[in-house]
């Protein structure tokens, strides 16, 4: 089988477990079953991507500057550091989501309360959608980025479907689980299809971290009775030596 074809089954594969987890994560209290508490697992995950946002993606938002700089046409001021200040927009867009939805989420009517939902269903929507488009398209060259990232992503995107169930009820599990699955269907067809500037994709990523910050830090650190410490820290210290490798 070609490299090409090679690549396109493992993120197509990829991209399914994305769907998967959206479509069907309410299951995970079927952990129970095996002994599990699923607010433990959650808290596991939780440290999973903390690792990943500190051990991997931090420095690799460096590798994106220098490409940035490479790919420019003309030379950057300040040498591409914008591509932090792009991350930082990207957290600030994803804090602004979450306090508008609260906004809406406070007033008794129902009408605002479809509006939190679609608010959140959009920016979700999009962030599944670039994730899936970057596992077409990365900065990363070595072979093994693509598993420690379907990885970390998908026990984040657990997190994040288990918050947006709980936050949305019944509207998530008839609609919203299966929009942000079929965006992260869309995420890869559109990296399959149309390949941006190198650049221009160092600029994506640098949006992306600083939304999974902003994501991981609302959805996923452990916040009292939801939370579970020594799984978050068993997550965090186990992914960040299983992350050596990529170092």
């Amino acid at each position: 089988m070609a490299a090409e074809s090679v690549s396109i089954v493992t993120t197509g594969g990829v991209a399914l477990l994305f769907a998967a987890v959206f479509a069907w994560g309410g299951r995970v209290h079927l952990l129970g079953a095996l002994g599990l508490e699923p607010r433990s697992v959650m808290s596991f995950s939780g440290g999973m991507t903390a690792a990943y946002v500190f051990v991997h993606l931090m420095p690799e938002l460096h590798g994106a500057r220098a490409v940035l700089v490479e790919s420019a046409s003309a030379s950057l001021r300040y040498e591409g550091v914008g591509i932090y200040y792009l991350a930082l927009i990207g957290f600030l867009c994803f804090y602004g989501l979450e306090h508008l939805r609260a906004q809406l989420s406070e007033a008794a009517e129902s009408e605002e309360d479809e509006r939190a939902f679609w608010v959140h269903m959009g920016g979700f929507g999009v962030y599944a959608a670039l994730m899936s488009y970057l596992l077409v398209h990365n900065l990363e060259e070595k072979s093994n980025a693509i598993a420690f990232y379907a990885a970390a992503f998908a026990f984040h995107f657990l997190a994040l479907d288990h918050s947006l169930r709980r936050e949305h009820g019944d509207a998530y599990q008839r609609i919203g689980r299966w929009l942000l699955a079929g965006m992260c269907l869309l995420g890869w067809a559109l990296g399959l299809a149309l390949e941006l500037p190198r650049g221009v994709v160092a600029l994506l990523l640098a949006f992306v971290s600083g939304a999974v910050i902003m994501n991981s830090l609302v959805m996923e650190l452990p916040e009292g009775k939801d939370g579970r410490f020594l799984p978050f820290l068993a997550g965090g210290i186990a992914y960040a030596l299983l992350l050596l490798p990529l170092a």
